[in-house]
């Protein structure tokens, strides 16, 4: 989780707001056409479906948004077909990065991530060798202003799986498909909620000592990131707060 989160923290004091929303928006919108695509138009019979349109709203997407990406996955509208592909990589230092892709070019994308990789002083790995330590969670964001026991009790009534303390927030975790309900419950309860996403945690992390590998660590985030084929990065990497603070900036 610190991987996830940390760089989730980076990202958001990084600015450049609205072009992010734009660039997360266009990455949302692959995500419903191959959601609608592959379990139909309707959300409340498409699961994957749903997960994404909640996630969209949160993120702000407009109704229109979204309901033009889905009917581009349902065929009443033309657009590019797109499909999911999974890399798995390891970053210097020995971090795991699990990078989750939606693509109408499967050539294109694979020697794109391949070149960040060698770039930067990592290398690709083979299927299963990363993958295996992520599981899906639900992870919703508390300033860690609030009192700890206000978003423990909360928490644990609107049907939480653990609450820890992650630098300055608190991280509620849950099932995946329920995030945003307990958004909605955490929120109704009147506690400030900074995010709210389905992610894949991994169970163990990989501390990063030396700068130049953490800097290495960073660039490839950032780097993926930006990529428009990338959909969502995972990682396992613990860089202490001092560091960080150094090597970001």
């Amino acid at each position: 989780m610190s991987g996830h989160s940390k760089w989730a923290t980076i990202k958001r004091k990084k600015g450049a707001l609205d072009q992010a929303r734009g660039k997360a928006f266009a990455k949302l919108a692959r995500q419903l056409e191959v959601a609608a695509r592959e379990g139909g138009g309707d959300p409340s019979a498409n699961s994957a479906l749903r997960t994404v349109v909640l996630k969209a709203k949160a993120a702000q997407m407009t109704n229109d948004a979204i309901d033009r990406a889905i009917k581009r996955g349902t065929g009443v509208q033309t657009g590019a077909a797109y499909e999911a592909i999974t890399y798995e990589a390891y970053a210097p230092g020995g971090v795991a990065i699990l990078i989750e892709a939606l693509t109408d070019n499967r050539n294109r994308t694979a020697s794109d991530v391949r070149s960040l990789f060698t770039k930067h002083g990592g290398a690709m790995a083979e299927p299963g060798a990363v993958s295996w330590q992520f599981g899906r969670r639900g992870i919703v964001t508390v300033p860690g202003t609030v009192p700890e026991d206000a978003v423990v009790g909360a928490a644990i009534e609107h049907g939480a799986d653990d609450v820890s303390r992650d630098g300055e927030s608190w991280q509620v975790s849950c099932e995946p498909s329920r995030v945003f309900d307990l958004k909605a419950a955490l929120e109704a309860a009147g506690l400030e909620v900074v995010s709210a996403v389905s992610t894949m945690v991994s169970s163990m992390t990989v501390e990063v000592t030396d700068a130049a590998d953490a800097r290495a660590v960073l660039r490839i985030m950032d780097e993926l990131d930006e990529n428009d084929d990338v959909q969502d990065v995972f990682s396992n990497f613990d860089i202490p707060e001092a560091m960080m603070a150094e090597v970001a900036r």
